[in-house]
């Protein structure tokens, strides 16, 4: 297993070791003991969640973050192929208003660790995409917040340029608007 550091502090890039033959392929996508060492995860850091969304070609999912209740995310593909982005939001980080993407896929059987308090969102680029992300924290909705997909201080370049975007997706504020309110981080 190898781990890719980002240019996001603690967002991490995990590529498993693939067993793969002509009958098909072997891929360990969770062991605790060694997730926790190589992430460098802190004790009493466990997933509580497991979920699964299945999604079109074009899909937009995000950006989305809880405000109360953050959650850290390790995310796969077990069929077809995102880009997947990891945004900063933390006014008080040197980070902030930065952001990642990383394709992943059923064939690179690359993971996405995000620890709590980054949002996140998805695009699907293959006709459609399973996705599956371990939570460190239960979903709460009241307590989900979001940043608008298209905000220029993001300046996110997503693959294809008119998603198909939920109404609540397409009605997120930008980072100024979240600091203009005075939005706090809560600090995991």
């Amino acid at each position: 297993m190898e781990i890719i550091d980002t240019a996001l502090t603690g967002v991490k890039i995990v590529e498993p070791q693939v067993f793969g033959d002509e009958r098909g392929f072997f891929v360990e996508t969770w062991q605790l003991a060694r997730y926790m060492r190589l992430l460098g995860l802190s004790a009493g850091l466990e997933f509580v969640q497991d979920n699964h969304s299945r999604s079109a070609k074009g899909v937009l999912r995000g950006l989305h973050f809880q405000e109360r209740c953050p959650q850290g995310k390790l995310v796969r593909v077990v069929r077809g192929e995102i880009y997947d982005v990891v945004a900063d939001i933390d006014p008080r980080s040197v980070t902030y208003g930065q952001w990642v993407g990383v394709h992943l896929s059923e064939d690179n059987h690359r993971q996405l660790w995000i620890p709590p308090g980054y949002a996140h969102g998805f695009q699907v680029l293959s006709v459609s995409a399973d996705v599956e992300y371990k939570c460190t924290d239960y979903y709460v909705p009241t307590d989900q917040c979001g940043v608008a997909w298209d905000d220029p201080q993001l300046a996110i370049t997503w693959p294809i340029a008119e998603p198909v975007l939920s109404e609540q997706d397409a009605a997120w504020p930008t980072l100024k608007k979240l600091k203009n309110q005075n939005w706090e981080r809560v600090t995991p």
